[in-house]
């Protein structure tokens, strides 16, 4: 066998479970990725570990999403006490997706809670972007790894593994992916495809499709916020706590900004009129609070546009009409005070399928009332309460109950964290350095096939040979 080798221990099934692991030689290899598989094709055992971690040198973390880093309570279970590679963001952010996932999924024991983060804090060691690290260097071989800018979630990153063997001329280049991001994502900066890739293991979650122009989905947000506060009800957007959520509030902070400068006059809102100035922005979810003040910490990591608004004094997310919730009590208050009063607001709660969290608190006391909207701004997946209702369902379960529905639904495209056919095609013959092989993972049977076809088609256009695999 000549190595570097790549297995598969997840991310094969489906769109979760990535976990990849990089064989350098017979006894010695890194694991990037720990992803937990989650939906309906979750295996019964997938939050198990199901592989052996001797040898395993090191795991490398390209974001800190569960379906890549939910399993790594099993891996630190099973002994593993390597070093956890990650970027500085989600070193920061790490801790804070484990412990939720810890309490819900394992024991929401302090002291178990306790034990588990002090293990984990004490193994990550956050490292650069754009720099290498090495991590092998022994006389028959070298390996050092490189992060760079992803563009899916703050610190998310695609990992660079330059391998030397004795047994090969020059090094070997392996890329890992991670989750490529979509362009025009507030906050974060571009991605810029790899420069050399000899193996290219790559996402293909939309690799079927191309998605809407991004580039006006904020002017689109505005709209929908202006037509839904015409009735004086409030907006409930369904949104995951981690990446999500920090756009929204960033997108509505430009729409009150704006609205701010286009009102000159000085007047009172009618009563026919929403009071922009008054009007509440309501984040109820302690994990996504939790994770937005690490995101307003890590300003250094935006881009431009985005620090050039705090250098003008404005505070992209935390402004002042951001109201957070965090105990129950709260949250239920604010629930039956929305209710009784009618008071347009926006209310932004987890998760964003609609399958659990305080939103559903939220559409369990409002869907039956025709002022309110319902704002998707995410993939809903099959069979889900946020699937039900975004195909027009006169009623949907919750919590084991029917409830009618009478609230308008809205979906608003462009808000995919995840790059398109055209851009994963980019990211892997880009910059004029096309990948050797591209390894397709973490994506459907249809997505990886259309991404597949499209790669080869370019590829010949451009003139250079791709191997296009999908792992069994």
């Amino acid at each position: 066998m000549t190595f570097p080798v790549i297995t598969h221990n997840g991310g094969t099934r489906g769109v979760t479970g990535s976990c990849h692991q990089l064989h350098l030689d017979s006894a010695t290899s890194l694991l990037i990725d720990c992803g937990l598989e989650q939906g309906a094709d979750a295996r019964p055992d997938s939050s198990a570990l199901g592989f052996d971690i001797s040898g395993i040198q090191g795991l490398v973390i390209t974001h800190v999403h569960l379906d890549h880093v939910g399993r790594i309570p099993a891996l630190l279970a099973a002994g593993f006490r390597g070093p956890i590679f990650c970027s500085v963001p989600s070193a920061k952010l790490l801790p804070l997706v484990l412990e939720d996932a810890f309490k819900l999924g394992i024991s929401s024991d302090p002291t178990h809670v306790t034990r588990f983060l002090h293990l984990l804090k004490s193994l990550v060691e956050p490292i650069a972007f754009g720099q290498w690290h090495s991590l092998v260097e022994r006389a028959h071989l070298q390996c050092g790894i490189r992060l760079q800018r992803a563009g899916h979630l703050l610190g998310s990153a695609y990992v660079e593994c330059d391998v030397s063997t004795p047994a090969r001329a020059h090094s070997v280049r392996v890329v890992f992916s991670g989750d490529i991001g979509a362009p025009y994502s507030p906050l974060l900066r571009p991605v810029q495809p790899p420069e050399r890739a000899d193996v290219l293991v790559l996402e293909s979650t939309y690799g079927d499709r191309l998605h809407p122009d991004r580039s006006d989905r904020r002017q689109r947000l505005e709209a929908a916020i202006d037509r839904a506060l015409a009735d004086q009800g409030t907006i409930l957007i369904p949104a995951f706590s981690l990446g999500r959520t920090q756009e929204l509030l960033y997108e509505i902070e430009e729409v009150l900004h704006l609205k701010g400068l286009l009102d000159t006059s000085g007047a009172a809102a009618s009563d026919d009129q929403v009071d922009w100035a008054q009007l509440p922005i309501i984040l109820d979810s302690p994990l996504a609070q939790r994770v937005t003040q690490v995101y307003r910490e890590l300003h250094q990591y935006w881009n431009d546009e985005a620090r050039l608004r705090l250098s003008e004094g404005r505070k992209p997310l935390g402004f002042a009409q951001l109201v957070c919730v965090d105990s129950h009590a709260k949250h239920q208050q604010v629930v039956n005070y929305l209710k009784s009063t009618g008071r347009p607001a926006i209310v932004i709660a987890g998760n964003g399928m609609c399958s659990g969290g305080r939103i559903v608190n939220y559409l369990k006391a409002m869907l039956g009332d025709p002022r309110h909207e319902v704002v998707f701004v995410g993939y809903q997946v099959k069979g889900t309460p946020g699937a039900v209702m975004q195909i027009g369902a006169d009623s949907v379960e919750l919590g084991g109950e029917c409830y009618q529905r009478r609230a308008k639904v809205t979906t608003l495209a462009g808000y995919s964290a995840h790059a398109d056919q055209a851009g994963l095609v980019d990211f892997a013959l880009g910059a004029g350095r096309a990948a050797k092989r591209v390894v397709l993972v973490h994506g459907e049977g249809r997505a990886k096939r259309g991404l597949a076809s499209a790669l080869r088609s370019k590829s010949a256009e451009l003139g250079c040979e791709v191997d296009v695999t999908v792992p069994a």
